[in-house]
């Protein structure tokens, strides 16, 4: 009798069915969580790429670019109250950077919240120019004082594009907004000293930095006159007395001033290849109200009203220390009559039309001043005696003594200092013990002493 096989083959055909549909559940399971997780990913990405990437275009309203974070978030969420990119941050920026005179010009001062920064800024808006500021924040000395500025800046209508100068689509974006006349370059990693601990900022700041901004301005039209900060560290290890711009600048004495130095070399390059006006200012140590705490006038001021002693430092050969101590308020007027006199750019589209300025001057007071008499200074104004520690100067890339011949840029556009130290640093103590409240400090102190009397 043969074998019924038609069971099996319909027990067979039965499982065949199940794996179908099985196949078919978990076919249909997989596609709709890969549907799902294509559009997860493709919202993401449209997410970061608004965020990151905002369009250079006048109308748009979309987030900041974050790409260096590192460096102090390069442009911050908010500039202000305003969304960065947005209809309210473009009001902002072109009110500020709007001249209110007759052929006024219309600047982009970098490192705005800084000493010189903040000060030009106001010279310039005070005069009726247009005046848009830049500034990363960093806190390579209390960025509290830079905020202060700010505010100081910001009731006189100047407004500070929180940024970094690393970042270019912010760059790219200002000038794309506004068509500024001039750039007054101040931002840089400043001290000589630091450069020891944090080499790389300097590169980062004071070349690649400059490099960014060169790259920026050489491609807008019309191209601004671009005047920058130089240093007079760059005559490093310079012998001759009083140093003049035509002095050797190649042996510099420390990481500080080689980077000024290649800043020097890299505007010879943009002006001679795309016709872009610079002009390079060598500031001799400059001082005043709103300093750094990081220079030896400010911190000596500090150090003897708390009672701490100071160093006092000596040349290797036991000379005394010296520098050409610069007030404030002259350094701005050479700063804008740099800016008054500087010709246009000659470049159109990236590419040079003809031949375009290019200049470099000392800015510094002409009188070198021992620091030992600076201490003497700020003694008497302080009415309190320093605790005085001498010692040799350490091989750290300060060097003995610095003197400016200023007799081109007097030449030139009329720059003639006339502080002298002592009236200089009357100003600044006097803004010193306002800006900390040192005065209320000592009224409440005497009137304690006389209630308890």
């Amino acid at each position: 009798m043969p074998t019924d096989t038609s069971k099996p083959m319909k027990l067979e055909r039965y499982n065949s069915y199940i794996r179908k549909v099985h196949s078919t559940k978990l076919l249909n399971a997989s596609s709709k969580f890969l549907f799902r997780v294509t559009l997860l990913i493709a919202l993401v990405l449209i997410l970061f790429f608004t965020i990151n990437y905002p369009p250079l275009s006048d109308n748009t309203h979309s987030a900041p670019h974050h790409h260096h974070r590192h460096s102090f978030l390069s442009t911050s969420l908010f500039s202000g109250s305003s969304l960065f990119g947005g209809a309210a941050w473009e009001k902002q920026v072109r009110h500020s950077s709007t001249p209110r005179r007759v052929n006024g010009f219309s600047v982009l001062v970098t490192g705005a919240a800084g000493f010189i920064g903040s000060h030009c800024s106001l010279a310039l808006k005070k005069r009726g120019d247009g005046v848009l500021g830049l500034d990363n924040f960093n806190d390579y000395y209390d960025p509290s004082l830079k905020r202060a500025r700010q505010n100081l800046l910001s009731k006189h209508q100047i407004f500070i594009v929180e940024g970094d100068l690393n970042d270019g689509p912010l760059l790219t974006k200002l000038f794309d907004v506004v068509p500024f006349t001039h750039v007054l370059h101040l931002a840089a990693q400043a001290g000589v000293r630091y450069a020891m601990q944090n080499p790389q900022s300097y590169v980062k700041s004071n070349i690649a930095g400059f490099v960014n901004l060169l790259e920026v301005a050489k491609a807008v039209n019309p191209q601004p006159a671009i005047v920058w900060a130089s240093s007079s560290s760059v005559y490093g290890l310079n012998t001759e007395n009083p140093f003049s711009e035509h002095d050797r600048t190649d042996r510099p004495a420390s990481l500080y001033a080689a980077t000024k130095k290649a800043g020097e070399e890299i505007a010879h390059t943009y002006n001679h290849i795309y016709g872009l006006s610079l002009t390079g200012l060598r500031f001799f140590t400059v001082y005043g109200p709103w300093g750094r705490p990081d220079m030896a006038y400010f911190f000596f001021t500090k150090d003897i009203l708390q009672g701490k002693p100071i160093d006092i430092y000596r040349t290797q050969d036991q000379k005394a220390v010296a520098r050409d101590f610069t007030y404030i308020d002259d350094v701005v007027k050479g700063c804008l009559g740099a800016l008054d006199t500087a010709e246009k750019s000659t470049g159109s589209g990236g590419k040079k039309k003809g031949p375009a300025q290019l200049r470099v001057y000392n800015l510094g007071n002409t009188s070198p001043v021992p620091v030992g008499r600076l201490v003497s200074i700020l003694e008497g104004l302080l009415n309190t005696k320093a605790k005085k520690h001498v010692i040799t100067l350490p091989r750290n890339g300060d060097v003995p003594y610095t003197h400016a011949n200023v007799t081109l840029a007097y030449k030139d556009f009329g720059y003639k200092p006339t502080t002298d130290l002592a009236a200089g640093l009357r100003k600044f103590v006097k803004w010193y013990v306002s800006y900390f409240g040192i005065e209320s400090k000592r009224s409440k102190e005497t009137q304690h002493f006389d209630e308890s009397s």
